[in-house]
């Protein structure tokens, strides 16, 4: 029997993920889901939201509202990250993103366990965009998803490709990324900023929400060439095409704005990527994609100011009556032998 403990939320328990040794060297490595309050037996939809970079779940407002649209609620905080941090461990460091695949498919059989026939929609924040996309897609290869549990996909501004001039996609930087790597994966190629977006969220700052500074600091966690190389990877392999398997909405900001010290310059739009590059490899992801851009929104649309947040929340409801209505449609056709 799955043992649920407390979490750090109240109304909220969390459930360890043990996953043994460290390929990279750095301890035992643990996973955590979260999930709201106890989801009753009978609960036809769930949610499973995986978050980005520098981050992890906290945002309690996305959770009830999702509950009140009748989904029990789970989240899950990576390795190393939030949570699943843990002494002597580089914040969210991995050289490989295809090993988040052991606590994703954990959590999905916890889910299936406790909601039995539930249908899961998963949501995936900025990087964590990308790792749900490209493990949606291994998991669709391996004939898991049709019929499975997974029927929706959300992502909230992701990463699908690497901000900044031209010049730093080219092949050159690529095949220097990738010799820094293998001699030096530890090594930053990035350091935490002054202030920045995040002083644009934090309620200490210029914000309007409550969430832990040493598991979200202001100012990000250094960059390392190793997780860099990582995360270059999964964009070249999205940029070949995936098709994650079923219908997917994403959102994300009308403009981006460059990251400056000065919080009141970027409240409003992405100031962390750029969003014409999410707009030109969304088709990537898959079939039956929506992508609707969210006028003035940050780069986590759910942490906007008030008038963009309630904006994407009118978006995300919208893609949901349609997604509630299609996946009710799709299961009158299959008992009635057309599907």
């Amino acid at each position: 029997m799955t043992s649920w403990e407390p979490d750090v939320l109240p109304g909220y328990w969390q459930h360890t993920i043990g996953l043994g040794s460290d390929p990279d060297g750095e301890g035992e490595l643990v996973a955590t889901l979260v999930r709201r309050g106890h989801p009753k037996p009978t609960a036809g939809h769930a949610v499973l939201l995986v978050h980005g970079f520098t981050d992890y779940f906290f945002h309690t407002e996305v959770a009830e509202r999702l509950v009140a649209r009748g989904f029990a609620f789970y989240a899950l905080d990576l390795h190393k990250c939030g949570r699943s941090w843990r002494t002597g461990q580089t914040p969210h460091f991995t050289t490989d993103l295809t090993r988040y695949d052991t606590e994703l498919n954990e959590a999905l059989r916890l889910l299936a366990a406790e909601a039995a026939q539930a249908k899961v929609l998963v949501i995936g924040h900025s990087a964590g965009g990308l790792i749900v996309s490209l493990w949606l897609d291994r998991l669709r290869r391996r004939g898991a998803i049709p019929g499975g549990p997974v029927t929706g996909l959300v992502l909230n501004s992701p990463w699908l490709d690497l901000q900044g001039p031209a010049m730093l996609r080219s092949a050159a930087i690529s095949a220097g990324l990738t010799a820094m790597s293998r001699l030096r994966k530890r090594t930053v190629i990035r350091p935490p900023t002054e202030g920045g977006y995040g002083t644009t969220l934090h309620r200490d700052y210029h914000g309007e929400f409550d969430y832990n500074l040493n598991w979200k600091p202001v100012g990000g966690f250094p960059v390392t060439f190793g997780w860099l190389h990582a995360i270059r990877r999964g964009h070249a392999k999205l940029h070949r095409g995936l098709d994650v398997g079923v219908p997917n909405l994403i959102l994300r900001s009308d403009h981006s704005v460059r990251e400056t010290p000065d919080p009141d310059r970027i409240q409003r739009g992405d100031a962390v990527l750029d969003v014409t590059q999410i707009a030109r490899w969304a088709g990537c992801i898959g079939n039956r994609t929506t992508v609707v851009p969210i006028a003035d929104a940050k780069h986590d649309v759910f942490l906007s100011l008030a008038q963009p947040r309630h904006a994407a929340f009118d978006e995300l409801d919208r893609w949901l009556d349609w997604y509630l209505r299609w996946l009710e449609n799709a299961g009158t056709a299959t008992q009635s032998g057309h599907g």
